[in-house]
C-alpha cells in the first residue's frame, strides 16, 4: 500500500490518476528544489508528470530539466506517495501518484524552461519546513536518513 499525503480524498469526487517522478537532489547541506509561481507560489521537489508511453526515468530527467536547468545522475528509488488534489493547470481533480528517486546534480545546462518555475538551492533544514507539501517534505527527511 502506498502512504498518502496531503488532503483526505472527498467522497464522490472523480480522480484522474496522474503518474509521476520526482527527485530529492541533494549536495552537501543543500538541496536542489524548483520553485513554482502559480497557481500556488511554493517550493516543490523537481518533477511531475510521466507523458504517456514515456519511461519514468526519461520523465525524471526532461522534467528536473526543464524546472532546473539541471542535468543530474540517479542514484536509486526511495519510494512513492499518493496525493489527492484538484490541478487547475489541467482543470482536474487527481490521484496524483509521485515516485521519489535520489539524484545527484551533476551540473547546470540551461535556465529553467517551464514557465514560471526557477531553480532554488535551499538549506536542507530550511527545506524540511518550506517544501509545499507533506510527501515532499517526509521523502527529503528520509533521504537524509540513508547512505548517499
Amino acid at each position: 500500500m502506498i502512504r498518502r499525503y496531503g488532503e483526505a480524498v472527498r467522497s464522490g469526487q472523480h480522480y484522474r490518476r496522474r503518474p509521476g517522478v520526482y527527485a530529492v537532489l541533494l549536495q552537501g547541506n543543500q538541496v536542489l528544489t524548483t520553485f513554482q509561481e502559480s497557481p500556488k507560489p511554493e517550493f516543490q521537489l523537481p518533477g511531475g508528470g510521466i507523458d504517456r508511453g514515456e519511461h519514468p526515468i526519461a520523465a525524471l530527467h526532461r522534467e528536473v530539466m526543464e524546472e532546473t536547468g539541471w542535468h543530474i545522475r540517479i542514484a536509486r528509488r526511495l519510494g512513492a506517495f499518493r496525493r489527492f488534489c484538484y490541478m487547475p493547470e489541467y482543470e482536474f481533480w487527481a490521484e496524483k501518484v509521485c515516485s521519489i528517486y535520489l539524484a545527484h546534480p551533476v551540473r547546470p545546462i540551461c535556465r529553467p524552461t517551464e514557465p514560471g518555475h526557477s531553480a532554488v538551492w535551499l538549506p536542507v533544514i530550511e527545506a524540511l519546513d518550506l517544501l509545499g507539501n507533506e510527501g515532499d517534505r517526509a521523502f527529503l527527511a528520509r533521504a537524509l536518513h540513508q547512505p548517499r
